[in-house]
């Protein structure tokens, strides 16, 4: 089947660029051919892993919004809901398959297919934050090693490139205050990935369930605790309404950005400026999600406090050095696999040099922070 589709689609797109040849051909033996004989624009069926109400959803067709412009109307991309097509954790299947152009995603969202995958992402956090860990991806050789695993280990039929650092995630939403790691020993608790296997180790249940299931999981029983990424995708689904302690910081999930997937039959077979503005919008796009999020997650987090009597927590230091050492604990166990460890050698190098850049050069900006907006950061 999956031969059949690509078939299938290779060959639409060949009969729409030879179709426009064509028409092109006539226009020039045809006395006043009509316009309306112009090529239809290229669609690029795109679904993303989010419902509709989540607020990543508008981040997909920010994306498309960017592509249609900078097209010149000659490509155009429509923004799924996760389900229209497939499953949320099932669009890498699809893109490879060709049943989907395009995904809009995570890389751990296909972590059952290999462990590696978490580490584009979701892996142990060294020091770097996302926006280090997106650099190295670019900078550091780690598009490389993501190419190797998709298209050579896996021998996948996608191209890929990560977007938008995301913020730290939290901790998560509880109903009652944790405050030590041994609060957090019999919880069961929804992450995903590799965080999944490091808060095993450190006493919880896990279960790796989509965004759109972790509320009815929670109402049924079936967790009693979770985290899903951000201020206002909690809010969408509703979170507040099941839990009322929300702890922000956390090393679980420290470095993770959006993944853009794309069919590689369907990328290569457009025209070269056409497959650079599906590159590079993911750059431009990420910078404008990133200046929405910072508005519509700090927006959103004031609301959870002051409207929805949600009580905000950063992370006790106990619980991140317990989570350091689980971390410790775990490394070693990935670096069995050969490639996993050339990926996480990789990390740590570029960690060690960048992330000491970084650090040395930050100033206080919580000291800054506390001067001009006392007692805020005392929770």
């Amino acid at each position: 089947m999956s031969d059949m589709v690509d078939k299938k689609a290779l060959s639409r797109r060949s009969f729409l660029r030879k179709g426009a040849i064509g028409g092109s051909a006539a226009a020039a033996t045809t006395l006043a051919a009509p316009a309306v004989l112009a090529q239809a624009p290229i669609v690029v069926k795109m679904q993303t892993s989010w419902g509709a109400s989540n607020i990543w959803d508008e981040f997909a067709k920010d994306y498309a919004t960017r592509v249609n412009e900078m097209s010149g109307g000659r490509m155009t991309v429509d923004v799924l809901p996760a389900g229209a097509v497939v499953a949320a954790f099932q669009v890498l299947d699809a893109v490879n398959d060709g049943v989907l152009d395009a995904a809009h995603s995570v890389p751990v969202y296909w972590y059952g297919k290999n462990k590696a995958a978490s580490l584009f992402g979701t892996g142990p956090v060294f020091g770097g934050s996302a926006t280090t860990m997106l650099s190295w991806f670019y900078e550091g050789g780690g598009q490389e090693l993501y190419n190797e695993l998709t298209q050579d280990i896996m021998g996948l039929d996608i191209v890929g490139y990560l977007g938008f650092p995301m913020f730290a995630q939290p901790f998560g939403w509880f109903k009652e205050e944790v405050n030590t790691a041994a609060d957090l020993n019999g919880f069961k608790y929804r992450t995903v990935g590799l965080a999944a296997d490091l808060l095993q180790s450190m006493g919880m249940s896990v279960a790796q369930l989509p965004g759109g299931e972790i509320v009815p999981a929670m109402e049924r029983g079936v967790i009693d605790a979770f985290e899903f990424n951000n201020p206002s995708s909690d809010r969408d689904f509703g979170a507040q309404d099941v839990a009322k302690n929300y702890y922000l910081s956390s090393y679980h999930q420290a470095s993770e950005s959006f993944e853009f997937l794309f069919n590689r039959g369907f990328l290569e077979d457009l025209d070269p400026d056409l497959q650079a503005i599906l590159k590079y919008s993911v750059e431009a796009v990420s910078t404008a999600n990133t200046a929405k999020a910072m508005r519509r997650y700090s927006s959103d987090l004031r609301w959870l406090q002051e409207e929805a009597g949600v009580t905000v927590h950063r992370t006790s230091p106990d619980i991140l050095n317990a989570q350091i050492a689980a971390w410790d604990q775990l490394i070693p166990t990935l670096e069995e696999d050969p490639f996993m460890k050339k990926t996480l050698d990789s990390q740590r190098e570029w960690v060690e040099q960048v992330t000491f850049y970084e650090l040395m050069n930050a100033p206080d900006y919580a000291l800054a922070y506390e001067h001009y907006f006392p007692g805020k950061l005392k929770m």
